[in-house]
């Protein structure tokens, strides 16, 4: 998966994949609708060459982390926001591998890696670690195809998601508190439907079992 994703952005400048977006701005409306503060601590899960670190940047968020597991899209995006790339926590990984500090992140985002994970087993992985990383109390904000979406993006076959489907799939440790649906025009001018939702981790780990 790793070969996949590096050579992506290897043959396409950022602007050239279909996802593309030059500001998020259904994940920003979520962001702010979860309590995204200057102090709020933030992970971006494949957000490797998005501009969403950008803009979070200039509201004044200090503690954001990106991760991805292509390194040549983390080093555009480095390139782009030249010095204040240092402000940023960069992570080279796969998110189904990586070990994350516990309980530590106001909100989880993800702009189209779920829905990427078709094993059953990734998804566990991931769901897990998301968990995990969490803080008591924390939001997380997933993007996915929905079910009008392509069954396929970037040459791989996805998993097309509801809100019902999508809250099944994460369990009832993470409570659904709201969903957008988008449709996104391509570079190419095709259309995606996306489906965004926010959930709230529990504030109690009892809850969990």
């Amino acid at each position: 998966m790793k070969a996949h994703w590096e050579a992506v952005y290897t043959r396409r400048r950022p602007e050239q994949v279909s996802w593309y977006q030059p500001h998020l701005s259904a994940s920003l409306t979520l962001l702010a609708h979860a309590g995204l503060h200057p102090g709020a601590s933030v992970i971006d899960v494949g957000g490797g060459a998005s501009t969403l670190v950008d803009d979070l940047l200039a509201q004044g968020v200090r503690n954001v982390t990106v991760l991805d597991i292509a390194g040549h899209a983390l080093a555009l995006s480095k390139a782009r926001l030249t010095a204040q790339a240092d402000r940023v926590t960069w992570i080279e990984a796969d998110i189904t591998q990586a070990q994350l500090p516990a309980a530590s992140y106001d909100l989880w985002h993800d702009r189209a890696v779920f829905h990427f994970l078709t094993n059953s087993a990734d998804r566990r992985r991931y769901l897990d670690t998301m968990r995990e990383a969490l803080k008591l109390g924390g939001q997380a904000i997933l993007a996915t195809f929905g079910l009008q979406g392509p069954p396929r993006c970037s040459g791989l076959e996805v998993v097309r998601y509801s809100p019902d489907t999508l809250q099944a799939e994460i369990g009832n440790d993470l409570t659904l508190i709201e969903t957008l649906e988008e449709t996104h025009q391509t570079p190419f001018n095709t259309v995606q439907q996306f489906l965004y939702c926010r959930f709230q981790h529990s504030t109690d780990r009892r809850a969990e079992k």
